[in-house]
């Protein structure tokens, strides 16, 4: 008689077991992912059915998996060429970032392109979904759409229309009968989406399935989604901007580290290839208080503004200075001014210190310290920098610029829109033709070149 299993509780996230059922993982805490272990299986050996013949590698077909362009010039570039037949794509973002809109018009580009798509909408009614693309001019004959929420229904639909294009919007709103648990939860998305996957896969067609987020940003559902689709893609931009970027975490026909920028208006989304004016701002005379820098997404470098306002302060109020950042990390922030007090000698304390990016960029990449160092410096001390000056480079904690990755790359960009000065870390070794390079170890020392010091 064989022994009952140990642990009969086992979560799907993380494997981790227990005798008894509970709501949470006591491990990675996720809720609702603790199932009941099927009894194994007895071992069989009696050989399966072989549904593809061995072949030696060297004779395996590779049009077959060609990529096709989008017409979308960004989504193109963040895939590595476009969609690939029998490819399974994962799209998350945040509600309302665009994730609809985009994939109506990699739909409508694809009809146009006379591939056939079929698009499934689990979370709004056909007649919204036909708003929507009225609205983005993404209507044409080749581009079906249907309403549903049932998996059998979704599959009878791939058999009539065959498309090579299959979008599912999103794949926590599609159930199967044949699995327990509600829409949504950790068992229905598995199940869905590995016969999704699975279809996809014998028939060529491209599946493009949108994935809903949780408050941390982190892709709602198990984690075993992640693993078994082929390219994993996160739309991120602010509610009350225009911009979107499109990043590939996981991308098997391509860079894993490429960034889409897009920008979503009125009549729809359209990508921008040049997005570098949306993050900074050009001034007649010059402003104290403002630095521009060259940050890396993904392979592509984006100039960057930042911009600093210091109050005046007064001497014996050392408790209450506020530090405020947008777009910027604020541990980081608050790293950078102690730096530049203690190592500097540039008075921080006791003034109210205002740092933000042009454009609603996000900026986490310790290139950026040496660019918020010298705005701030600049505000405190009411001198302005020079307007064709970039900075790049980490600041550490005893105050010496270290290097940073790709520095070439970042000011070739820089040149390229007319700046003729950059202050770098020692040894990066760059030279760029008509452009003056100043490299610098420590923070102090760039402080001298640009000629701002304590009073």
């Amino acid at each position: 008689m064989a022994k009952p299993e140990k642990d009969p509780f086992r979560c799907s996230e993380c494997g981790w077991s227990t005798t008894k059922w509970v709501g949470r993982c006591g491990e990675c805490q996720a809720w609702g992912s603790v199932e009941e272990v099927a009894a194994p299986k007895r071992l069989s050996l009696v050989p399966g059915k072989v549904t593809h013949n061995a072949t030696p590698i060297g004779s395996v077909d590779l049009n077959a998996a060609k990529a096709r362009p989008t017409g979308i010039e960004e989504l193109d570039r963040v895939l590595g060429g476009g969609l690939v037949p029998g490819a399974a794509i994962l799209l998350a973002g945040e509600p309302g970032v665009g994730k609809s809109t985009l994939l109506l018009s990699v739909a409508a580009e694809s009809a146009a392109r006379d591939v056939p798509a079929l698009y499934i909408s689990g979370e709004e009614s056909a007649s919204q979904v036909r708003m929507r693309a009225e609205r983005i001019s993404a209507i044409h004959p080749k581009l079906w759409l249907a309403a549903e929420n049932d998996l059998s229904a979704v599959i009878s639909h791939i058999d009539a229309v065959k498309p090579e294009l299959l979008i599912i919007d999103s794949i926590q709103t599609i159930s199967t009968s044949t699995s327990d648990g509600t829409s949504g939860g950790v068992t229905q998305v598995r199940e869905v989406a590995a016969a999704l996957i699975r279809i996809a896969k014998e028939r060529d067609i491209t599946l493009l399935l949108v994935g809903h987020v949780t408050k941390d940003g982190s892709i709602a559902g198990p984690r075993l989604l992640e693993h078994i689709v082929d390219v994993v893609l996160s739309f991120e931009g602010e509610r009350h901007s225009r911009l979107r970027l499109i990043r590939a975490t996981k991308n098997r026909f391509g860079a894993s580290d490429e960034v889409g920028c897009f920008d979503l208006h009125d009549a729809g989304i359209a990508s921008v290839a040049d997005p570098t004016g949306l993050f900074t701002s050009r001034h007649t005379e010059p402003v104290p208080g403002t630095c521009v820098t060259v940050t890396l997404e993904g392979r592509r470098p984006l100039l960057a503004e930042i911009q600093a306002l210091v109050s005046q302060g007064r001497d014996n109020d050392y408790g209450n200075a506020r530090r405020v950042t947008s777009g910027l990390d604020a541990s980081r922030t608050s790293m950078t001014l102690a730096v530049l007090e203690l190592r500097a000698h540039i008075r921080v304390a006791g003034r109210d210190v205002y740092a933000a990016t042009v454009g609603g960029m996000k900026m986490t990449e310790p290139a950026a310290d040496l660019a918020l160092a010298l705005a701030v410096a600049s505000a405190a001390q009411n001198l302005a920098l020079p307007a064709d000056l970039v900075a790049i480079g980490e600041v550490g904690l005893a105050g010496e610029i270290r290097k940073v990755s790709g520095v070439t790359r970042r000011l070739q960009e820089a040149h390229r829109l007319g700046f003729k000065r950059a202050i770098v870390p020692t040894g990066s070794e760059a030279k760029i033709e008509g452009m003056e390079i100043l490299e610098v170890s420590r923070l102090d020392q760039a402080l001298k070149r640009v000629k701002i010091t304590q009073e």
